[in-house]
């Protein structure tokens, strides 16, 4: 659905109406498998999803839900959680997964705005300081109560279209929480998938699909509905663990798996990797963030570049961008040409910029329509007179039109009066052996208005990297990108969709040292 470019087809079909198909052309045949922290797995035929989400469908019905409200589910991946979405599009439903650990602000602040008549998560609401949010009309369900379900009619229920089907939440760029809300019919027709954004990023029929990342991130939770959509069996991880997900690249033959950086840079760091399995992969899509270029050709080495995708685009599906592994060697660092739509980097003013200058990224659909996407909790996307729009990225486009992305206007650091791009400096730090993650940020200075300070997360605490840092850095970037402090942490600020606020880290730090 989400990943069909133009209008919808006539022929689409709700995702309730394809699972009941699939259930009756394959009944016995693995739909999806769970895979736990401790290497165990559930597995689900296509005729138990069937019936697990009828009877979650009855029991949402019997707590209110109804065809255009808005169902919440805040859980951590487990195998309730894709059955609830399923039986909340069967209801007609809007979906809107939350990440369960989200700070209780942030959290009930998205909670306001989408105000849904159902709520699926183990979340205390009583507890809140939003006494209003933990209302008698908005029945929760937390996990114990879904086994209730087991005893409800596991038949087929009336066929109905989702419209809208799908919201994200988002913190954006201001920290105030937003809900970005996909506005079409949450239909499809078999094979879109393949015939649009997947078939570019190495999708094919018959494969079996890892999900190793969180369901409340919009890649995760699509792709993996995309892919039961189509008939492939999901393998869906509880956790990400870099060596689990490599046992499960070969134990179960996976033929396509969307990654984050922060994964690839983590398995590729797994002893023996090269003595894996790989033969059945065709491809490796890559997202959320930028990936460290040795990471990169690290897994090039290890799958083959025809098989290594990177995509670069937002929630919003403004336009997006695609770059295969044998394209990155010849233009490195760069993010790809676009993929059904058009760029142009402008300046603050609104003038276009020339290939290599670096200014805010702007997006237009080549279909003509508007980009499938409406906001709560903010206004719209900025947007040219003729269409283009922008969610705050900066970048650069070359020669032949590949784009290099920089970061967001927000990130950007001005230290002495030059301009410097957290991305490239914390590429340069994941090469030193000794560090696990890394963010880079800019902290108010006297001297230099902004100073260039890395969080690092060290592979080992008990012997982090120290005094070589420095000359680390020196080797591989200018003096004036070259970090004036670091900071070493035991625990790091990335969510478990390799999402970091930047942000926050400064107001962490700011607020620290004016106390």
């Amino acid at each position: 659905m989400g990943d069909v470019e133009g209008p919808i087809s006539p022929d689409a079909i709700s995702y309730g109406r394809r699972l009941g198909e699939l259930a009756r052309q394959r009944p016995d045949a693995p739909a999806f498998v769970f895979a736990r922290r401790d290497g165990t797995e559930r597995r689900y035929t296509w005729r138990e999803l069937e019936r697990a989400s009828n009877r979650l469908a009855r029991l949402f019905a019997a707590r209110g839900l109804r065809q255009g409200d808005w169902l919440v589910i805040g859980l951590h991946n487990c195998p309730q959680h894709p059955i609830a979405t399923l039986a909340g599009w069967k209801l007609g439903a809007c979906v809107l997964p939350l990440s369960a650990r989200l700070p209780e602000a942030e959290r009930d602040g998205l909670l306001a705005l989408a105000d849904p008549a159902l709520v699926v998560a183990d979340w205390d609401l009583a507890a809140s300081d939003r006494p209003d949010l933990d209302r008698p009309d908005r029945p929760r369900l937390g996990l114990a109560d879904l086994e209730r379900a087991e005893a409800l009619d596991p038949g087929p229920l009336p066929d109905r279209i989702s419209h809208p089907g799908k919201a994200v939440g988002s913190g954006g760029s201001t920290g105030r929480p937003k809900i970005i809300i996909d506005p079409r019919p949450w239909a499809a027709e078999p094979g879109d998938t393949f015939r649009g954004m997947g078939g570019r990023v190495g999708l094919r029929e018959g494969q079996n699909v890892l999900i190793p990342g969180p369901l409340y991130h919009n890649a995760p939770y699509c792709w993996s509905q995309w892919a039961l959509f189509e008939g492939s069996t999901v393998v869906l991880m509880e956790r990400f663990d870099a060596e689990l997900a490599l046992d499960l690249l070969e134990r179960h033959r996976i033929g396509w798996t969307t990654l984050v950086p922060t994964m690839m840079l983590r398995m590729a760091r797994v002893e023996g990797i090269e003595r894996r399995d790989f033969s059945a992969l065709e491809g490796l899509m890559h997202t959320a963030a930028p990936c460290p270029p040795w990471v990169k050709r690290r897994w090039i080495e290890l799958v083959g570049a025809n098989k290594v995708f990177e995509a670069f685009g937002a929630a919003e599906a403004i336009g997006a961008t695609i770059i295969r592994g044998d394209e990155w060697l010849a233009h490195e660092g760069s993010v790809g040409r676009p993929a059904g739509c058009e760029i142009r980097v402008l300046r603050e003013d609104g003038r276009e910029l020339s290939a290599g200058e670096v200014g805010e990224l702007h997006f237009r659909l080549a279909s003509g329509e508007p980009p499938a996407y409406e906001y709560r909790g903010s206004p719209p996307a900025p947007t040219t007179p003729d269409g283009f729009v922008s969610v705050g990225d900066l970048g650069w486009v070359d020669e032949e039109g590949y784009l290099f992305p920089a970061d967001r206007r927000t990130d950007l650091i001005i230290s002495g009066g030059a301009n410097i791009y957290p991305l490239e400096v914390e590429a340069a730090l994941t090469e030193h052996p000794d560090i696990r993650d890394v963010a880079v940020i800019g902290l108010p200075d006297d001297e230099w208005g902004k100073r260039v300070h890395a969080v690092i997360l060290p592979v080992d605490g008990a012997s982090p990297p120290t005094a070589e840092l420095d000359e680390f850095c020196r080797t591989r970037l200018v003096s004036w990108k070259v970090p004036k402090s670091f900071e070493l942490v035991p625990d790091f600020p990335r969510d478990e969709a390799g999402k970091i606020r930047r942000g926050a880290l400064v107001t962490d730090r700011t607020r620290q040292r004016s106390d």
